[in-house]
């Protein structure tokens, strides 16, 4: 959902965990003060899902979502809850107007230069508004790392992380990059998600592998073939399978960890 490539992607896979994906929103937005007078703005809303809460909590306000994806957006835009929705990459969108609330959730990982792009994003709002950020910080677990170690054992050719730095920091970072700039919370949480085979119906497969083949599996695979792909899928459900292994009623437990952040500029 940041920039538009040749596979969109695919809101109905993607949402196939939203009450997983969208607890960290709510309890980020629990964490959003008093704002100033200004539009909210949805930055990567895909499919609209934080949207009726969003619009729930500041009723009467312009609510923008702001998307690179067109399949997301249109599945937003049958949601009715959004004044407007825009296609742009977050890399680039500058709002037609300060807004009062920069949202963003599940996104701004897929950035990079999180030095540059945090305080951009901040002198973007209105005086005294607010920036909200939540990514997943789940570079360093099983799920994510795998993805990468099989990549370079099975296809060393294709992939090559000699230079690779995690997406996230570690909100202490965030803490002092954004100091400076204003009022900042920072923090983290890992979620104890059980995927039970009802939401993560993978035949022959792991249930982990369903939560992140429509997000951090998807850019390996698309850089493979047909043939590549069903390897590496078929040694990611094997590794998967020692790293979280089936509870008595077939579910697993994946421990996620994700990171936040609030900044509130001066008014």
């Amino acid at each position: 959902m940041v920039a538009a490539d040749t596979q969109d992607w695919n809101p109905e896979t993607y949402a196939r965990f939203r009450g997983l994906r969208l607890r960290p929103a709510l309890d980020l937005l629990g964490q959003v003060g008093n704002l100033p007078p200004g539009d909210i703005v949805d930055l990567g809303c895909g499919d609209g899902a934080v949207g009726p809460a969003l619009a729930a909590r500041w009723p009467g306000r312009h609510l923008i979502g702001v998307d690179a994806s067109p399949a997301m957006l249109d599945a937003a835009r049958r949601g009715g809850v959004y004044a407007d929705l825009v296609q742009a990459d977050v890399a680039d969108w500058v709002p037609d107007a300060p807004p009062a609330l920069i949202f963003s959730n599940a996104l701004l990982h897929w950035l990079d230069d999180h030095d540059r792009l945090m305080p951009r994003l901040a002198g973007l709002l209105a005086p005294g508004g607010t920036l909200a950020v939540q990514m997943p910080g789940q570079h360093d677990g099983a799920s994510h790392s795998l993805l990468r170690a099989l990549a370079l054992q099975h296809l060393p050719g294709l992939f090559d992380f000699a230079s690779y730095q995690p997406p996230v920091a570690d909100p202490v970072h965030y803490m002092r990059l954004l100091a400076p700039l204003g009022q900042v919370g920072a923090w983290e949480t890992t979620y104890i998600q059980r995927l039970a085979p009802v939401l993560a119906p993978v035949e022959d497969g792991h249930p982990v592998r369903s939560f992140t083949q429509s997000t951090a599996m998807r850019p390996f695979v698309e850089k493979m073939t047909t043939k590549e792909a069903a390897t590496y899928t078929a040694a990611y459900d094997a590794a998967l399978a020692r790293h979280y292994p089936l509870e008595p009623d077939r579910s697993v437990l994946f421990p996620f960890r994700r990171v936040f952040l609030t900044l509130t500029i001066p008014g």
